[in-house]
C-alpha cells in the first residue's frame, strides 16, 4: 500500500467514526475540524508524509490541514515546496517500520544513548531483551536547570511543549542520582484537562534499577494542569510548579517510587520522538 491510500483509508476511517460530518472537507466547520483531530490524533505522527509527492500533498493533505499540529503543517509545507523531486515519492517502497531513524548520540545531560534505546523498546512495546532493529531521534524540545533554587519557571515548559506530541520528558532529582520521566503519545494542552491514551508509561532509573509502570486508567493518562509540567496520571508523576516531584500510584500499573514524599528536582529536559 503506498503512502496516500495509508492516508486516504485513515481519512475515511476517521469519517467512518464521526458520520455527522461531511464528506467534503471544504463544508467543514471549525468544530468538525476539531472533531477528526480528536479522532485521529493517534494516527498522525505514524504518517510517513514525505513519502508522498508534492501533487498527493496539494490535493489530499493540505484540505485537512487543520487537523495536523500547525508546526507539523508548516514543516512539510517548507518540505513541498523545497522538493525538487517534483512527483517522485521517496522510498515508497520500503516496508512501515516504527521508529524509521537510526539514533543518534542523545543531546542530554541527564540520559544516555542506552537509556534512549530501552524507551525506544518500550514506545514499541518490546520487552529489554528483544532485540530493536529501529530506534527513534530524540530531538530535544526543552532543558531547564535549578539555579539558586528555583528553575525559569513551568510557564516557558509549558510554552515549548503546548500541542507537541510523542514526547519524552525525563526530570533529574536534586538529592539523588534518581531519574524519573514518562512518554506522551498525544498533545500536551495544558488546559487543566486529563489527557486519553492508553500508550503512555511512566519510569524510573536509579543506580542498576529500572521501573517501568504502563496506564491503568487511559482516562487519566496524562494531566495537563496549568501550573504543572508535564505530569502522568492523577499525581502518579506529577511536576508542582515545575521544581517538585510527586508518585503517588493512581493511574499507573506500579509505583515508580518507593516513596511518595515531595521532592526537588535539579534539571528538567523534554524531547519530541521522531
Amino acid at each position: 500500500m503506498s503512502e496516500i491510500q495509508v492516508w486516504e483509508h485513515v481519512i475515511k476511517w476517521g469519517l467512518a467514526q464521526n458520520p455527522e460530518l461531511p464528506s467534503d472537507p471544504t463544508s467543514f466547520s471549525k468544530d468538525d475540524f476539531n472533531t477528526l483531530k480528536s479522532t485521529l490524533q493517534q494516527c498522525i505522527p505514524f504518517i510517513r508524509f514525505r513519502n508522498l509527492t508534492s501533487k498527493e500533498f496539494l490535493k489530499k493533505v493540505k484540505p485537512y490541514k487543520k487537523i495536523l499540529p500547525k508546526e507539523l503543517y508548516d514543516n512539510l509545507l517548507e518540505y513541498f515546496l523545497d522538493n525538487n523531486n517534483d512527483d517522485t515519492p521517496i522510498k515508497k517502497s520500503e516496508p512501515r517500520t516504527v521508529g524509521e531513524i537510526k539514533s543518534k548520540n542523545i543531546d542530554s545531560n541527564i540520559i544516555t544513548n542506552q537509556h534512549a534505546e530501552l524507551i525506544s523498546k518500550w514506545i514499541d512495546k518490546l520487552e529489554t531483551t528483544d532485540k530493536s532493529t529501529t530506534s527513534y531521534e530524540f530531538k530535544l524540545l526543552y532543558r531547564d536547570f535549578r539555579v539558586y533554587g528555583s528553575f525559569t519557571g513551568y510557564q516557558n515548559c509549558q510554552k515549548a511543549c503546548k500541542n507537541q506530541f510523542r514526547t519524552v520528558t525525563i526530570y533529574k532529582m536534586s538529592d539523588s542520582n534518581e531519574i524519573l520521566g514518562g512518554y506522551n503519545p498525544i498533545e500536551w494542552k495544558f488546559d487543566g484537562s486529563y489527557g486519553i491514551t492508553n500508550d503512555s508509561f511512566i519510569f524510573s532509573f536509579k543506580n542498576s534499577d529500572v521501573i517501568l509502570s504502563r496506564v491503568r486508567n487511559e482516562n487519566n493518562a496524562i494531566c495537563n494542569g496549568s501550573t504543572v509540567a508535564p505530569s502522568f496520571g492523577n499525581g502518579d508523576l506529577r511536576a508542582i510548579n515545575g521544581s517538585i516531584i510527586q508518585c503517588h500510584k493512581k493511574s499507573y500499573e506500579k509505583p515508580i517510587r518507593n516513596t511518595d514524599k515531595r521532592d526537588a528536582i535539579r534539571e528538567i529536559e523534554i524531547f519530541q520522538v521522531v
